[in-house]
């Protein structure tokens, strides 16, 4: 299982939060939100993707969060 951060634009309020299950959803300062989770197979990126085009939310970047800590997804007090 790999943790991912997927970047969108704009400000998704915390109710969404249900949409994206096992992610946490972290504000930026510069009117994005990180989502941050665990995906384990391509099949499951490809879901949350389809699901991020299917809210219509501009996607800015997807990448695997190496190198940091990979069972317990960052919160937003932890950035």
């Amino acid at each position: 299982m790999t943790v991912y951060e997927v970047r969108v634009a704009g400000r998704l309020d915390p109710s969404w939060s249900g949409w994206f299950a096992d992610f946490t959803l972290i504000p930026e300062p510069d009117d994005t939100t990180t989502l941050r989770g665990p995906i384990t197979d391509q099949s499951e990126l490809h879901g949350l993707l389809a699901r991020i085009r299917d809210l219509g939310l501009p996607l800015i970047s997807v990448t695997p969060a190496t190198g940091r800590n990979q069972e317990h997804p960052a919160g937003p007090g932890d950035r």
